[in-house]
C-alpha cells in the first residue's frame, strides 16, 4: 500500500464527506494535512466534485476558510463541466433548470440562456433542494417535446452533516422515466471528469488516485477510468464490495504518512 501510493503523481479528492460534510452548515473532517503534505512532495491534485449547488469559486473559497490550501484552478465541479461541456459541443444554449444558484451562474457564465416555461434546447439537472413537482413536471415535459437532458450526476446520496441525504441521481431519474429519455451524464461515476483532470495534469491514469467516501460514485467512477482508488469511511460507505482498492482510511489526514 504505501509503495503504491509512494509512485502516485496525482491525487484527486472527492469533497463532500472527505474534507466535510454537510451543505447549509459545513463541518470540517480534515484535508489541511493532506493537502500540505501532497505539495511538499511536489506532487498534484484535483478536487473532483459532483457538487452542483455552489459554483468553482464558492467552492475555492470555502476551503480557503477551512485552511485546504488548494488552487483555484484545482477545483473541478460537476456544475462547471456541465457548461463547459454544452459550450464546447453545441455553442450557446437555451436551458430549464432543475437545480439551484451555483449551477445556474456556471451556465450564465459560459453564455447559456435560462428559459422557464417556453422550449429550451436542455434540461440542466442538478440538486435542488427547492424543488417543486411543477417544476420536475415542466422539465419532463420540455425533454418530451425535443430537449435533451443532462445530468451534473446522477449519485444517489451526498454526506449529510446528519448523515446521507438524497443527491441528484433520483431527480434524473423522474425526469427521464417521465420523458422516455436518457440524460448524459457529466460528473462521477462518468469517466468524463477523471479523463479531464488526467488531460490538466499530464499525468497517465497508472499514476493517479481517486480519495473518495462513496462506492457508487467516487470509487466506481474511477475503476471505470482505469484509476486506482482509496475509500476514506468518514463520509457515506464504509465498504466498497465489489472493487480493488489501494486502501481503506478512517480519515483523509490518514494519507500523510503513506506519501
Amino acid at each position: 500500500m504505501r509503495r503504491l501510493l509512494k509512485d502516485k503523481e496525482l491525487f484527486l479528492f472527492d469533497l463532500d464527506g472527505v474534507f466535510y460534510k454537510g451543505k447549509e452548515s459545513r463541518v470540517k473532517i480534515g484535508g489541511t494535512k493532506a493537502v500540505r503534505a501532497i505539495r511538499a512532495s511536489g506532487k498534484k491534485l484535483f478536487i473532483l466534485t459532483n457538487n452542483s449547488t455552489d459554483s468553482a469559486e464558492t467552492v475555492h473559497s470555502r476551503l480557503l476558510e477551512f485552511d485546504i490550501p488548494v488552487k483555484k484552478e484545482e477545483v473541478l465541479t460537476s456544475g462547471s463541466l456541465t457548461a463547459e461541456y454544452l459550450r464546447e459541443r453545441f455553442g450557446r444554449v437555451s436551458y430549464f433548470l432543475v437545480g439551484e444558484e451555483g449551477l445556474d451562474s456556471e451556465m450564465k457564465r459560459r453564455g447559456h440562456r435560462r428559459t422557464e416555461g417556453e422550449a429550451a434546447d436542455f434540461v440542466v439537472v442538478g440538486l435542488d433542494r427547492r424543488l417543486t413537482y411543477d417544476k420536475l413536471d415542466q422539465a419532463a415535459r420540455l425533454a418530451r417535446h425535443g430537449a435533451r437532458i443532462i445530468a451534473t450526476h446522477v449519485s444517489r446520496l451526498y454526506a449529510y452533516k446528519t448523515g446521507p441525504a438524497m443527491a441528484t441521481g433520483p431527480l434524473v431519474k423522474a425526469v427521464e422515466y417521465a420523458s422516455s429519455k436518457r440524460a448524459t451524464v457529466i460528473g462521477k461515476p462518468s469517466p468524463l471528469m477523471y479523463r479531464i483532470a488526467l488531460a490538466r495534469a499530464g499525468c497517465a491514469r497508472s499514476r493517479a488516485v481517486m480519495v473518495g467516501d462513496q462506492t457508487d460514485t467516487d470509487i466506481a467512477g474511477a475503476a471505470r477510468a482505469g484509476i486506482d482508488a482509496v475509500l476514506v469511511t468518514s463520509g457515506v460507505d464504509t465498504e466498497a464490495k465489489g472493487f480493488r482498492l489501494v486502501a481503506k482510511l478512517p480519515n483523509v489526514d490518514a494519507l500523510v504518512p503513506l506519501l
